[in-house]
């Protein structure tokens, strides 16, 4: 059996090897060997054990092959061929299996395209699985059969998946963008909508990916990121590794674009005056009025560094170069020193990350050399680096030579120029060379150096050295009569072509120094014409014009000789050369042209020392670590680093107004006045009110309430007019008439009360709203007055305990009872269609139904019931109250009831509540357990341990309970629900019963959904609003009235969109 196993992965590891399956032990080890017939049968079936495998009926078998086919691709091998016996279980029920045929498809989806679209079907219906593995994967397949034809569903998937509960979807989605936009460019601007709600995640998994797509579609972009800069910023340490590399170069462009430079030279920190220096002084000093402000970093811009710092540590190599390219293009000079430490720690990594950090090591030490002078030991060269790193220590200690460590540095390079590696010996001759023009007090000394390397054996060094001779010469040629004289003379023993076309440049350039030497090397030098180097022959025929101007006796011949030997040579450069300087040298006949005249002025000119610089210098112009940066041209792709705005762009534009869910913003006061205390008691609030008012105490006795008092700490003005408010109670409802907020200022609303009929003046501008203990009540405002009011009414914090409400005050009419969430209306109160249009309505239904979740036969005696507050839990925003109610009904008291840990899909979270430690007989006691559901209808398990016994809990909350009242006008609505149309729309019909009216309505809605009604211009159509209460999105619900109804819901979260429109359809069913 071991050989059997044995040769079946031998089969499958060799493209040519026969199956070992199917012919018994014999047949398997006459197929396996090499000298078999059996190979060149063309009856055979490659991979025809693993397809037998995959359609096979047992799970096991198929995971096996394709844990076995997973092996082979990881190796490289190719498995294209099993690719429809693969693609067949796609529909296994397997989960693992499932896996590892999507990761297969993944892989050859795009090379086997026809083959995947037969099973588009199968990867639309994935998309819908359970499972976020499975979804995540069919979206990767399905984004990965390049096909036009496939678009619009590739749109749809991604669209749906954009808006998927798990954070892992999201983050494919996101991957699948660039593969999208690649086919469909025209898809641009839907694209652009689905990278901005990606962007909004405030997910770390889907960050990364998320500027990815951005980066890939549309990173002109800026406005998408201005809403989510400090977001980023702040996510930025969470980020995967991966992600925070995207992330910070992108944010590397944004900050280029919209901060100033912090390093602009117009302006100094010395400049500024000093703290107690008059203007008269200023004007003095500085009287044209040119004076240099000091810079001031943008706090955005300081964000960003302090952001992205603590990075420098990361065990990712790209993390910290992209941390590196951001302090040296955007950091201030005097902190980009911080990060040196980091790039050296880098440089014990392998040797392709030492390749890329010595790169940006050496374009950075050109401007900030010293940063790394105290690491200068960290560059010296050892034996066992490679080639191209030796280079780059070589350029970087070359950078970092100064007059104090130059010493130093020559000591290694001593060491450097005997290296068997021909090409680093030769490099290091020219960073002598560097180092000896640079610093003038070390040329003679270097001169002197390479001058003895001449006599090296290594032809190479030699040739090198007679370069960097000659460009050194060119400096001082006076003072170095010496050596030119010894060049001459290592004219024939020198091979290297380079170096004796050096060598004849000098000796033509400097022949009056050496007139005797110069035309015998020329006549030795025509000899081996024929046999020279293409550059050599060039210097040849530089040489013959140069000595014929200055010395025509010895050398007229020797030139003409030369210039006939090139007249015939192969190459065309160089007999254009010799044609050109026949006639400008030895013109024909007695006729000299007008160029023959001035032939010494052109051909012996003083020329200009060559400057020997980096090949580092030109790459600052490319973002550090780039593909561009390291090959010093522009690549495919790059994003140019755009420059500094002279002046900073609008930093408003950053702002992000966090709009909570149950509280409102108000108006600003004209007058200072006393902040109130979050939790501060009625007395308090009533004599805050008080406080500010001079006389106005004509307020009914009504008995004021927690809302009223929150809402009562406003304006301390004085008005003309009084207020009326329409007060009624409810045991299930509250409505509280809450304002919208506006962009332009509005005239101020006042409030009527019911209890005076009639206006009187106040010289108060505190007034009180005066409410009862109930679950159910609403202000209506009426349209503003014709005298601009001095006050409004702060609106209410949506704070309420509604069980801690006591008796209700007979000061209203009593209500129909069968009208529970109907507030009374005051005779002198108008129809709310007057102020429809500019005030939501939040109605806070509590439900007393209450479910039962353990019965006291399975809890021992111990029940428990829960239901729905609909109140802000103070742990968190984002978490649901659910009201526990545990009632013990044995005639003995309960102890330590507690719970146990919970089991939450991913994203929930749940506060514990504290532990009952009694619990008396035949007694209740309730508990609040907020839970964030993370926008899931996944239930949230616990267990409760009672005495004796542990009872398992699983809550699941409806779909409306995970809703929070909202507040939009009309416009801002209509303007929402056209946003959120096609697939994020879900509507549908229902029958009314004859006679149902508008309230009806609304209590239905409001009884599967904690929204808010807002004003419609049509009495028909009722609109409300809420949003997510975990991720805070949008969703608007719309009932046309009528025979036959009709519901429309918008959401961002489709699933949750959906079940909304089936629960409210149901409410609205049973009326």
């Amino acid at each position: 059996m071991a050989s059997n196993g044995f040769q079946a992965s031998y089969a499958n590891e060799r493209p040519g090897a026969p199956s070992s399956t199917g012919s018994g032990e014999g047949a398997a080890e006459v197929a396996s060997d090499p000298a078999s017939s059996s190979f060149f049968l063309g009856d055979y079936k490659k991979h025809d054990d693993l397809k037998q495998m995959l359609d096979s009926n047992k799970d096991t078998l198929k995971l096996e092959a394709m844990k076995r086919i997973i092996g082979m691709v990881a190796k490289g091998k190719d498995a294209s061929d099993l690719f429809p016996a693969v693609v067949k279980n796609v529909v296994s029920k397997n989960i693992e299996v499932k896996k590892l045929v999507y990761v297969y498809l993944a892989r050859y989806a795009e090379e086997q395209q026809d083959l995947a679209l037969l099973s588009i079907s199968t990867f639309q219906r994935a998309l819908k699985d359970p499972n976020q593995l499975i979804r995540a994967s069919a979206l990767r397949v399905l984004s990965s059969i390049r096909v036009s034809m496939i678009v619009p569903i590739m749109m749809l998937a991604i669209k749906e998946a954009v808006m998927d509960m798990s954070p892992y979807v999201r983050k494919t989605a996101a991957h699948a963008i660039p593969k999208l936009y690649s086919m469909d460019i025209e898809q641009k601007d839907i694209l652009i909508e689905v990278i901005e709600k990606l962007l909004a995640d405030k997910t770390t998994l889907v960050a990364g990916s998320a500027i990815q797509a951005f980066e890939e579609v549309c990173p002109e972009r800026n406005d998408l990121i201005h809403k989510n800069y400090r977001k980023l910023c702040n996510l930025l340490v969470d980020v995967e590794e991966w992600g925070q590399v995207v992330i910070i170069n992108m944010l590397t462009r944004y900050a280029r674009t919209q901060f100033v430079d912090p390093n602009q030279e117009d302006v100094t920190g010395e400049e500024e005056k000093a703290f107690y220096e008059s203007d008269d002084s200023e004007e003095k000093c500085d009287p044209a009025g040119a004076q240099k402000r000091v810079y001031v970093m943008d706090a955005d811009h300081r964000l960003l560094l302090r952001a992205c710092k603590p990075l420098l540590n990361s065990r990712n190599s790209a993390v910290v170069m992209a941390v590196a390219q951001l302090y040296h293009h955007c950091a201030p000079r005097v902190e980009v020193g911080i990060v040196g430490k980091a790039l050296i720690r880098l440089l014990r990594s392998h040797k392709e990350v030492q390749y890329m950090v010595l790169s940006s090591i050496a374009s950075m030490s050109i401007l900030r050399r010293g940063m790394f002078e105290p690491y200068l030991k960290s560059f010296y060269v050892r034996s066992s680096d490679p080639t191209h790193v030796k280079l780059l220590k070589l350029e970087i200690l070359t950078n970092l030579a100064t007059e104090t460590n130059i010493s130093t540095i020559l000591r290694e390079f001593q060491t450097y120029v005997t290296s068997s590696d021909e090409e680093f010996a030769a490099a290091t001759i020219q960073a002598i060379g560097r180092c000896a023009s640079s610093i003038s007090e070390i040329t003679d000394a270097c001169l002197n150096g390479l001058v003895s390397l001449l006599s090296n054996r290594n032809e190479v060094v030699v040739g090198e050295s007679v370069v960097v001779i000659k460009k050194l010469l060119q400096t001082e040629p006076t003072e170095h009569k010496e050596i030119i004289q010894h060049l001459a003379k290592l004219a024939e023993t020198i091979t290297v072509a380079m170096a004796r076309a050096s060598i004849l440049w000098l000796i033509g350039e400097y022949s009056d120094r050496v007139p005797k030497i110069a035309p015998d090397v020329l006549r030795k030098m025509a000899k081996t014409f024929i046999d020279e180097e293409d550059i050599v022959k060039l210097q040849i025929l530089n040489l013959a014009a140069k000595l014929c101007i200055t010395n025509p006796k010895q050398s007229k011949l020797l030139c003409q000789y030369v210039f006939n030997l090139a007249k015939y040579d192969q190459n065309y450069d160089i007999r254009d050369r010799a044609r050109f300087l026949r006639q400008l040298i030895l013109p024909p006949g007695d006729k000299a042209s007008v160029l023959s005249k001035h032939a010494k002025k052109i051909f012996l000119a003083t020329k200009p020392a060559p400057v020997l610089e980096s090949k580092f210098k030109d790459r600052d112009q490319y973002q550090l670590g780039t593909l561009s940066h390291v090959i010093n041209a522009k690549a495919q792709g790059y994003q140019e680093l755009p420059e500094w705005p002279l002046e900073a762009p609008d930093t408003t534009v950053r702002n992000v107004e966090v709009s909570m869910p149950w509280t409102q913003s108000s108006k600003k006061a004209t007058k200072k006045e006393k902040k109130r205390s979050f939790y501060s008691s009625e007395s308090s609030s009533d004599e805050e009110s008080g406080s500010g008012s001079e006389s106005s105490e004509e307020e009914s006795g009504s008995e004021m309430s927690s809302v009223s008092a929150a809402s009562s700490s406003g304006d301390e003005e004085e008005t003309s007019e009084s207020e009326s408010e329409t007060e009624s109670e409810s045991s299930s409802a509250s409505e509280i008439a809450i304002p919208k907020a506006k962009v332009k200022p509005a005239p101020k609303e006042h409030v009527e009360s019911s209890s005076a009929e009639s206006e009187t003046e106040s010289g108060s501008g505190s007034e009180e709203d005066s409410s009862d203990d109930s679950s159910d009540e609403e202000v209506a405002p009426p349209p503003p007055s014709k005298k601009k009011p001095k006050e409004e009414t702060k609106p209410s914090a949506m704070l309420l305990d509604l069980d801690d409400f006591g008796p209700t005050i007979n000061t209203m009419p009593a209500l129909n009872p069968d009208s529970l969430l109907t507030p009374s209306t005051a005779s002198n109160q108008l129809s709310p269609s007057s102020s429809r249009a500019n005030y939501s309505v939040i109605k806070i239904y509590t439900s007393t139904q209450t479910h039962e979740i353990v019965n006291k036969m399975s809890g021992a005696g111990l029940s428990c019931a829960y239901r729905f507050t609909r109140t802000v839990s103070v742990f968190s925003p984002k978490m649901v109250s659910i009201e526990l109610v545990f009632t013990n009904h044995n005639e003995t008291p309960m102890a330590s009831i507690k719970m146990l840990a919970s089991k939450l899909a991913p994203g929930m979270t749940m506060q514990e509540f504290p532990e009952i430690t009694n619990l008396g007989a035949n007694a209740s006691i309730t508990v609040i357990l907020p839970v964030d559901f993370n926008d899931t209808t996944q239930p949230a398990t616990f267990s409760i341990q009672s005495p004796g016994k542990v009872i398992p809990i699983s809550i699941t909350a409806p779909v409306g309970e995970l809703l929070t009242p909202n507040t939009l006008t009309e416009s801002d609505f209509l303007k929402m629900q056209r946003r959120l149309a096609g697939m994020n729309e879900n509507s549908s019909s229902v029958d009314l019963n004859e006679g149902c009216e508008a309230q009806e309505v609304c209590n239905a809605v409001y009884s599967v959904a904690n929204v808010a009604q807002i004003g419609s211009s049509d009495v028909n159509v009722l609109r409300f609003v809420g949003r997510t209460i975990s991720s805070g999105s949008d969703a608007l619900v719309t009932v046309a009235m009528g025979n036959k109804a009709k519901v429309t819901v918008n959401c961002d979260k489709m699933v949750i969109g959906s079940m909304l429109l089936k629960d409210i359809k149901s409410a609205l069913a049973n009326i």
